[in-house]
């Protein structure tokens, strides 16, 4: 069984949800894929992080985060892959808003000016969470290479996202659910 084949499982038997979902987005929806009860898991963790290594490796980029909650882990088990195959790499993540205390950082982690930078979530739906945090990088003066997430409900991220190089893991088709129409 592959890396991915064995995420996938892992996701079909934690991550996914049917009843009367409320999604980031606004959108209402019969299933939830709830990542967290995965990404929590330290199997699920690792075979993410090699997938994001595998998603990535072909790029001369400095830097892997995005949009806090969801990309945290994310970014923690991409990080720990580099360095597994002996390849130095930042991680980030970039706030919703901003702290009132501290640094009042927006975007947390070592990213700079000039940077090209990998921008990670988990579930994508309209791509909203994404764009948040691609505007953030970008703001820095960052240049984002790739976007990648682990699954893509089918619901406007890739158009939301036309400008950038799109890579999910998974798309929802891959859990036999159909996304709905319109």
């Amino acid at each position: 069984m592959t890396h991915r084949d064995r995420l996938q499982q892992l996701f079909r038997e934690r991550a996914l949800q049917f009843g009367d979902f409320t999604l980031a987005s606004g959108k209402k929806s019969s299933y939830y894929v709830n990542s967290k009860k995965v990404l929590f898991h330290a199997e699920a963790i690792t075979l993410l992080g090699e997938l994001l290594y595998e998603a990535t490796s072909d790029l001369d980029f400095q830097a892997i985060g995005g949009l806090e909650v969801g990309a945290i882990p994310m970014a923690a088990a991409a990080l720990t892959a580099f360095h597994r195959h002996g390849r130095a790499m930042e991680g980030f993540f970039v706030r919703k808003k901003v702290k009132e205390h501290g640094g009042k950082e927006l975007v947390e982690g070592q990213v700079r000016a000039g940077d090209q930078v990998v921008v990670i979530d988990d579930v994508l739906t309209t791509g909203g969470s994404v764009v948040q945090a691609i505007e953030a990088v970008e703001a820095l003066g960052a240049t984002v290479l790739r976007v990648v997430c682990i699954c893509d409900r089918l619901q406007g991220a890739r158009e939301a996202l036309a400008k950038y190089d799109f890579r999910p893991i998974f798309t929802i088709r891959d859990f036999g659910i159909e996304p709905p129409k319109g």
